[in-house]
């Protein structure tokens, strides 16, 4: 701790819980105390932490590459991007970076050469939503919808995004500039709130009349989160360009784009770590888990959780207004920001771990391949907290 606060930057507030091992969804301290994780790093530790078979294929692939460029044929990257063009039922080609951010500029720079070479005049206007979350880097916090985001010590930012207040508002502002709407399906920073599916539907149909590209950010949505390997398929959509991070390594970082759009050509983006010989093979190992664990337990154990969260709402539908979400991406929506506040801290007091999202929201995240015995425990802990907050 006092390393942290004397040589890394406080760009986070912490909280000083010293985590030395994990498995599953528990997490251990250096007391050996147990916590239940309903976080996974933020949607990332998708298949449980400490996986023996994620774990066994970083270290034998660690033993012999970790890592020699994009300038050599990657195997591993390729059987991924084989993987994920399976799963996902989309024929598309993927590019590899790091996080979901870069995964984002990539998406951004496919959709503006897009706008450059099809059409007469240059298209390169962006509509994301107001509350959505595409990343921090100068490009993608500007296409984040959220004014706070915007601070005036970061500009001056990139022009050509422009923010709709929902779905319904996209229309009024497309122009003859524009070449691309991105949006999440399901806003996890805005408040784990989904999209109504009609909607979706009926702006993907217009957009594909009018040659307006549909940017889909599956950064937290996808790799099974909702239940299938992309919301897009829950959604009954095929996007021209997806991109996905968070919970594709399972904690290894990694980001990709999946498109159907032949646009980048040699030259034209690259990422020097991306795709390397360790993310790709951790990559590859995920997908094969949770392809294989969605066959026999994955519905049944997301609607377990989701029946555990109702019994909690309406055991203190004081503390809150709904519950949220689509598969293991859940909230429950706090009365107020003091409420939510106060259940956020308690909880960790009580050893169960969670997140605060926008509209006042607790929300959970937890590895895909948590056990319904974890879950019963977290609950547990979650209620102890929910009644000292009372």
């Amino acid at each position: 701790m006092h390393l942290d606060k004397q040589y890394v930057l406080p760009t986070y507030n912490r909280n000083y819980i010293n985590f030395t091992r994990g498995k599953n969804a528990t997490l251990f301290d250096e007391q050996e105390q147990e916590y239940i994780d309903f976080t996974s790093g933020i949607g990332v530790v998708s298949v449980g932490h400490a996986n023996e078979r994620l774990a066994n294929v970083i270290c034998k692939q660690a033993s012999s590459i970790i890592h020699i460029s994009n300038l050599y044929y990657i195997q591993p990257q390729a059987q991924l991007a084989y993987k994920i063009a399976q799963l996902s039922g989309i024929e598309g080609k993927c590019f590899f970076a790091n996080s979901g951010a870069e995964a984002n500029e990539g998406a951004i720079k496919i959709a503006r050469k897009y706008g450059e070479v099809n059409g007469e005049i240059k298209r390169y206007k962006v509509i994301t939503l107001q509350n959505s979350f595409h990343g921090r880097t100068i490009t993608t916090v500007k296409a984040t919808g959220q004014e706070k985001m915007h601070a005036s010590y970061f500009s001056p930012y990139p022009d050509g995004f422009v923010y709709a207040d929902d779905i319904a508002d996209i229309y009024n502002k497309i122009d003859d500039k524009t070449v691309a709407v991105m949006i999440e399906l399901i806003q996890g920073e805005g408040g784990v709130y989904p999209f109504d599916k009609g909607e979706v539907q009926a702006l993907h149909r217009y957009l594909k009349q009018h040659d307006i590209l549909l940017i889909v950010d599956e950064v937290q949505t996808g790799v099974y989160r909702t239940g299938e390997f992309l919301a897009s398929n829950l959604y009954n959509i095929q996007p021209d360009i997806i991109t996905l991070a968070k919970g594709l390594g399972g904690g290894v970082p990694i980001g990709a784009i999946l498109t159907t759009l032949d646009v980048l050509k040699a030259g034209d983006h690259g990422s020097t770590f991306g795709g390397n010989y360790l993310s790709s093979a951790a990559g590859c190992e995920v997908c094969d888990i949770l392809s294989q664990y969605k066959q026999t337990q994955m519905d049944s154990v997301f609607e377990y959780f989701h029946q555990k969260l109702v019994e909690v709402f309406e055991e203190f539908r004081h503390l809150f207004t709904e519950v949220a979400g689509i598969g293991m991406m859940r909230a429950l929506r706090c009365k107020d920001d003091q409420t939510q506040e106060a259940i956020y801290k308690l909880s960790h007091k009580h050893h169960v771990l969670v997140l605060k999202a926008g509209r006042s929201s607790i929300r959970f995240l937890p590895p895909l391949t948590i056990t319904k015995e974890e879950i019963d425990k977290g609950f547990a802990s979650l209620k102890a907290a929910l009644q000292e907050v009372e």
